[in-house]
């Protein structure tokens, strides 16, 4: 696959997180700390977690917090009909204002799997 959208997006999305803390801004760190600390595992587990961040995204209509927390269920190893049922769920409570965004969570969880096979 000649152009790799996981990884323009994660090349993209770290060299601006990068960019963000070196402004030594320190409410920009805390919320990044904070993100950091509310996803680890705890009294819920990790997978739940990003099904829950996955499944706010979606509502909240943010493609590229979609596009992170479908490539940690990913690597959590969550299946494609967990995620699916998950994301009914979020179209349900979102309203279908959430389609477009559906159209492309499909079509990036489709990217992933393809290159995990590769």
């Amino acid at each position: 696959m000649a152009n790799n959208p996981i990884e323009e997006f994660n090349a993209y999305r770290s060299k601006m997180n990068e960019k963000m803390l070196e402004e030594n801004n320190k409410v920009i760190k805390r919320i990044f700390n904070l993100d950091t600390n509310a996803f680890m595992e705890g009294t819920l587990s990790k997978k739940t977690k990003e099904l829950l961040g996955l499944g706010n995204s979606l509502v909240l209509r943010c493609d590229d917090c979609v596009k992170y927390h479908l490539e940690q269920c990913h690597k959590l190893g969550i299946s494609k009909e967990e995620v699916v049922e998950g994301m009914s769920v979020s179209l349900l409570i979102g309203g279908t204002i959430v389609i477009p965004h559906l159209r492309k969570a499909f079509e990036y969880w489709e990217t992933l799997e393809e290159l995990a096979e590769n």
